[in-house]
């Protein structure tokens, strides 16, 4: 709906909304920390202009693609590359038609708010997308992205990102990151060490030879329990020289492993031979959970982890066009049990910080939050994926703060490959959150001046605190 209403998301009755619309002003402006995602770092080293509407629109959002995907549209039609080399659209603007006239498929999603925001507020389109206006709307975004306003460190600018982390694996030599090391910019942009490429046996590629690969890379002897865990504690160091506070860990599952050293070095043997099994892939993935939480336990990294989706079950997908192309789902974990070892070899370590973040919301209510009460090095990580949106961050809310409280919450970060949409995401959690808090404020639950604080802490502190990012 254009113009986009100055109430979206804010309560629909008094005094709730008047109190809500109160505490959003308070916030609404406040600078953004974006300490996790997945944005491409050339974009920030280069700073070089976006070719077109879809190369910032569709192609790189897997949200969008999922959507076009259920209802039969070809990626083929959108332009996203195959990995075999058959031809794919070539032409954007073919795309950008289809996008437009299938853009009511998005509507009641959180990619619609995502997308307006972005048209209007960006861009400054005045018109919602649709078939009729798809050239003229396309034609308008080719010539802002001509000025120097719609450049990637402009970007950044306009939209008040006072930090942004990009997600790099292991082996990435951190190419754009020393270019942005050399111009002074690292302050702005972060790279975050993932590890996925070396700690977990199944990753593409194969990650017996990846480990090989660290080896050479760090100059230490992976062969050996210890000259591993030496080469995560100069690659650690490597990305920390490039900006890094925190790690992040895709885990399949919430498992972690204390075993002893003899276990440790058979188990490295085995994965390095390549003729493992499932559940020797698993607790190779388990201990290294546990011994990357003691590096951090050193080191004083924030430690994220991304648990509960079951990655690429489109298996054909997977085949011709690789990761990240929408089907991924959410399945059922066990936080309790699983990270068990883990708190319990260094969850009081005064150093060490874990924030966790799930796509089953079961956990929220029944795990998460009670443990974040419980142990000091804990928070619970913002709504993510699937559920960052209106109603996921209300039923996150909802769930966390009676047992967790606000000060366990570790703030909000977009996790997104869209450039476009972080000031939007951003938008949407400083509207729920004040909404949230108003209803508190109208219960007589908390005091207004509480409720002020507490939006400032959700919307911008807690996140700086979380990932260590200083004053």
């Amino acid at each position: 709906m254009f113009p986009l209403h100055p109430d979206r998301l804010l309560p629909t009755h008094e005094p709730e909304r008047t109190l809500a619309r109160d505490l959003y002003e308070s916030v609404k402006d406040l600078p953004i920390i974006s300490p996790h995602g997945h944005t491409d770092p050339a974009w920030f080293a280069d700073n070089n202009r976006f070719s077109d509407p879809t190369s910032l629109f569709i192609t790189p959002d897997h949200y969008v693609l999922r959507m076009f995907g259920s209802q039969g549209i070809s990626y083929d039609d959108l332009g996203v590359p195959r990995k075999d080399g058959k031809a794919v659209e070539t032409d954007p603007r073919k795309a950008w038609r289809i996008f437009a006239s299938h853009y009511h498929l998005f509507d009641g999603t959180p990619s619609k708010i995502w997308v307006d925001h972005a048209m209007q507020h960006v861009l400054g389109v005045d018109k919602e997308l649709n078939a009729q206006n798809a050239d003229v709307i396309y034609d308008h975004i080719m010539q802002k992205l001509g000025t120097p306003a719609l450049l990637p460190r402009a970007i950044l600018e306009n939209a008040k990102v006072e930090l942004i982390a990009t997600t790099e694996f292991a082996l990435d030599p951190l190419v754009h990151h020393q270019k942005m090391v050399k111009d002074g910019y690292i302050s702005r942009v972060i790279t975050t060490y993932r590890p996925d490429d070396v700690v977990n046996p199944d990753f593409a590629g194969g990650s017996p030879q990846n480990i090989l690969k660290f080896g050479e890379i760090t100059g230490e002897d992976v062969t050996t329990w210890a000259g591993l865990m030496n080469a995560h504690r100069k690659r650690r160091e490597y990305f920390r020289a490039h900006g890094a506070t925190a790690t992040d860990h895709d885990a399949a599952n919430a498992m972690t492993a204390d075993l002893t050293p003899p276990e440790k070095q058979k188990l490295l043997d085995t994965v390095l031979k390549g003729n493992f099994t499932p559940q020797e892939a698993e607790l190779f993935r388990a201990q290294m959970l546990t011994e990357l939480a003691l590096m951090s336990v050193e080191d004083g990294m924030t430690m994220q982890l991304h648990i509960g989706s079951k990655r690429n079950t489109d298996v054909g997908m997977y085949q011709t066009r690789g990761p990240n192309m929408g089907a991924d789902i959410p399945k059922t974990m066990d936080c309790v049990h699983g990270l068990s070892a883990l708190l319990n070899k260094c969850g009081r370590e005064k150093d060490f910080r874990l924030l966790v973040f799930v796509l089953d919301e079961t956990l929220y209510a029944r795990e998460l939050a009670p443990m974040a009460g419980y142990w000091p090095c804990m928070m619970i990580g913002p709504p993510w994926w699937f559920h960052d949106s209106p109603q996921g961050m209300r039923r996150y809310l909802d769930q966390c703060v009676e047992t967790a409280g606000f000060y366990n919450l570790a703030g909000f970060n977009d996790d997104t490959r869209a450039l476009l949409s972080i000031p939007a995401r951003h938008d949407v959690w400083r509207r729920e959150a004040c909404r949230f808090l108003a209803e508190r404020v109208a219960e007589h639950r908390i005091s207004k001046t509480a409720a002020s604080e507490i939006a400032h802490y959700l919307c911008y502190r807690a996140t700086k605190d979380a990932y260590k990012l200083g004053n």
